[in-house]
């Protein structure tokens, strides 16, 4: 079993955590795009999705299923009750680093609307402690010095993510070299720092429920 049909299992798998009727928030990433394809062929169970970029709102729309505008369904006061998305790393907690595609603070966003976070991920992706994969951060365009000069100063090695712009006009410094004790209290510091719009860390409110595909199967996890 290769790759891809750990990715296409475990996205197949989240179906069965949906709500029939209900809206669905979708998140970005190679595991995502399978998940949104499985999900086109039961497209008529579902009245909409609120997206987390614009590359998965382009193939929601391709599996026709619509996609809503955030504010509006919030205003209407429309319920969004399961969020789906992946991780670039995953702990027992179910904290997640995440944003290897750039999409990160939108991810935060609409996870931050829905209900029920479900990460589904392969099980490469359980780490013991974050830091093997780079934190992205991002950050205004002209903070992204400042920001880069803080990150070092916490011991990390930040990196801009060259010819990259993030959906909201933003950059990306990739920070690899920091040892993550404390995943929640990092959130907290980077958040507050002047030009960083949203760090990679979804620590202080992490998933719900993990789906974690192996050769074995599809197991699922809750926070320890």
């Amino acid at each position: 079993m290769n790759q891809d049909d750990l990715k296409r299992a475990v996205a197949r798998a989240a179906i069965d955590h949906l709500e029939p009727g209900a809206l669905v928030g979708v998140g970005s990433g190679s595991t995502v795009n399978f998940f949104i394809d499985a999900l086109g062929a039961f497209r008529d169970r579902v009245p909409g999705a609120v997206s987390s970029s614009e590359k998965s709102s382009e193939r929601l729309r391709a599996n026709g299923i619509p996609v809503l505008d955030l504010n509006e369904v919030v205003a209407a006061g429309r319920p969004i009750p399961v969020y789906v998305d992946g991780a670039d790393e995953l702990n027992a907690a179910l904290q997640m680093v995440k944003g290897g595609g750039g999409a990160l603070t939108r991810e935060k966003i609409v996870a931050a609307a829905c209900g029920r976070f479900v990460c589904i991920v392969d099980a490469s992706k359980l780490v013991e402690r974050f830091g093997r994969f780079p934190l992205p951060v991002e950050v205004i365009p002209m903070a992204r010095a400042l920001v880069a000069a803080k990150l070092r100063g916490l011991g990390g090695t930040p990196k801009l993510r060259e010819g990259f712009v993030t959906d909201n006009g933003n950059l990306i410094l990739d920070v690899s070299g920091l040892d993550i004790v404390d995943p929640a209290g990092l959130e907290s510091e980077i958040n507050q720092w002047p030009g960083v719009v949203t760090v990679g860390l979804f620590a202080r409110k992490g998933a719900d429920v993990a789906l974690v595909a192996s050769p074995e199967g599809v197991r699922e996890l809750r926070p320890r």
